[in-house]
This record gives structure tokens, C-alpha cells and sequence, in this order.
């Protein structure tokens, strides 16, 4: 399984609505509850309107179209991690997961998927 590394800094932010974020942007992912609007996206693209926002976030995804009857996958590659005290920021889109790390971590992060196999791209 390949595993591509993304060359941005990330931001997971908390905005008032959605109606300031660069939806053309490369990479933004939002989310809405009865309770927020959360939005990660590239730390250069936060919208004026944040309310909290936490910077130093790095991302590599999985690579390919995942078929929803695979089972486990996000939850190995996170065990993985976790095993070596690297916290996860987990995002699923409708193709693939996509793993957000620290910035001080993602290196390790890194080195320990292709340790266990997985090809970095």
C-alpha cells in the first residue's frame, strides 16, 4: 500500500460559517454539527472569519480509491502510530483516509509506515 505524502502546513480551524473558505482550494475539508463548523485546510488559506483555529499540522494520504468493504485500514496505520506515541487528526473522504500529524512527529510518522512496509510516495 503506498502512502503519499502532501508538501503543505495544515490548519484545523472552527469558523462562524463557511461562507469565507476557499472551497477551490487544493485541500479543504469541512465538517458541520449541530454544535460547529469545522474546517481543515492548507494554514495559508484560513478564513478571516476562524473562532479557534490549531496550526502545525502535516498530511499524507493513502493512495488509490479504497472500496468501503476493506476493513481496517485506517485503524492499522493508526495503531501503528500510536504504538510510537504519534497523535492522529483522521479525515475520510468518499476515495481514500487522509492522516494528519504534528509537524514534530511527521518525520517519525513517516518512518515508521515505511518501516512497517507501507511505500512512501
Amino acid at each position: 500500500m503506498e502512502i503519499k505524502k502532501i508538501n503543505y502546513d495544515f490548519s484545523v480551524c472552527k469558523v462562524t460559517d463557511f461562507s469565507l473558505v476557499d472551497f477551490e482550494s487544493e485541500y479543504c475539508f469541512a465538517g458541520k454539527t449541530d454544535e460547529e463548523n469545522s474546517l481543515v485546510c492548507i494554514t495559508e488559506n484560513i478564513p478571516d472569519n476562524v473562532i479557534e483555529h490549531e496550526d502545525g499540522w502535516k498530511a499524507f494520504r493513502i493512495q488509490g480509491i479504497l472500496d468501503f468493504s476493506l476493513i481496517g485500514i485506517l485503524s492499522k496505520l493508526s495503531t501503528l502510530l500510536a504504538e510510537n506515541c504519534i497523535g492522529v487528526f483522521a479525515i475520510s473522504t468518499f476515495n481514500t483516509d487522509y492522516i494528519l500529524t504534528k509537524k514534530d512527529n511527521y518525520e517519525k510518522a513517516i518512518n515508521v509506515l515505511s518501516s512497517a512496509g507501507y511505500k512512501i510516495v
